[in-house]
């Protein structure tokens, strides 16, 4: 059997974002959005036990055996870093692996549109980064950090599960702490992280109540808050905020949202014309005196109308940003309607 060195350089020279070993069939990978399977025999649950053995340490391995999945971050020199998640499934081990840049790339590379690079600026209020599992959202992040790191003379603590991008101290201090390693969970980290004197914060993921509440009180008191969360368009990502909190308690942080909310960016990867790559469609919400006040009265669902008239302060709806990337050839007319917000309208629009 091929060592898991082999397997992922043979990914990295297909191109590939992601590895999956399962017992029972060969390595496989995804190209592009597309599972394609390798060239390697199928794999023995000895195979991926051995794989689990040589990547994890004694403690790593005891913590994967009590929960049944661990996350981990794991890199091979001259190859690659990846974000590794173990779990079992029918009694094997089962291990995916998601390859993450080592270079940080630019905004600019990445096409993300001019007034969310901009956020870098701000010195306080919560960002938001939304999209499904895969849309480059941590990407996105990294490169606004890495913005702050050149541009800015101040203190970025990430908490994240598990650290993807590497980041050196430039202009910035950059400090990263692992969830898992470096602290237990989210929220006590996030509550630590606001004694250790802070200018942003970015927090991997915000996953429940404790960690959303702690975040919005982070904004509010001073600090850039960048996040992510698995919405896709701002009214829906508004309405979750406000949806995790107990009834009693959602009007309260509608007007704190309201006041610390900056923007809402979400994004999807949708394959290019030729096949060969994707490209990122980006929606974008900037907090204006219109936004703040629909959030506050709980009109969330009429942000979309704000965004139409507001193309001159940077925001555009989903359904625009896949307009624009068909018009300008990016795109083909099957994937715009595929992955539109309402695909009826974008039908009759292209």
């Amino acid at each position: 059997m091929p060592t898991i060195e082999e397997i992922l350089r043979a990914a990295k020279e297909a191109g590939a974002s992601d590895v999956h070993l399962t017992v029972g069939i060969p390595p496989k990978m995804r190209v592009n959005g597309n599972l394609i399977t390798m060239d390697y025999p199928k794999m023995l649950p000895a195979d991926t036990l051995e794989v689990l053995v040589n990547i994890m340490t004694e403690v790593q391995r005891e913590r994967f055996e009590e929960r049944g999945e661990y996350d981990m971050s794991f890199s091979i020199p001259n190859c690659g870093r990846y974000r590794v998640n173990a779990y079992k499934q029918r009694g094997s081990v089962a291990l995916a692996f998601r390859l993450v840049g080592t270079k940080v790339p630019s905004p600019e590379e990445l096409g993300v549109p001019e007034s969310v690079i901009d956020l870098y600026q701000r010195k306080r209020g919560l960002v938001l980064v939304t999209g499904p599992t895969g849309s480059g959202k941590s990407t996105t992040l990294a490169a606004i950090i890495d913005k702050i790191n050149n541009n800015r003379d101040a203190h970025v603590i990430t908490l994240e599960d598990p650290i993807e991008y590497l980041h050196q101290h430039k202009m910035s201090m950059v400090n990263q702490r692992e969830i898992g390693i470096d602290s237990n969970n989210y929220a006590n980290a996030l509550r630590a992280a606001l004694r250790e004197d802070p200018d942003v914060i970015l927090v991997g993921e915000m996953r429940d109540f404790e960690t959303i509440s702690v975040a919005i009180t982070a904004a509010e008191t001073g600090h850039l808050v960048l996040s992510t969360l698995h919405t896709i368009g701002a009214a829906s990502t508004v309405d979750r905020v406000i949806d995790v909190f107990p009834p009693h308690q959602q009007q309260q942080i509608r007007v704190q949202l309201s006041n610390t909310l900056e923007a809402v960016i979400s994004q999807q990867l949708i394959p290019t014309a030729d096949g060969k790559h994707r490209v990122a469609a980006f929606e974008v919400m900037h907090a204006n005196h219109a936004v703040r006040n629909l959030i506050r009265e709980g009109k969330s669902h009429q942000l979309a109308s704000v965004m139409q008239t507001n193309r001159k302060l940077g925001m555009i709806t989903m359904d625009e940003a896949i307009v624009q990337l068909y018009f300008e050839g990016k795109i083909d007319r099957e994937h715009a309607i595929q992955f539109a917000q309402d695909p009826d309208n974008m039908e009759n629009k292209i």
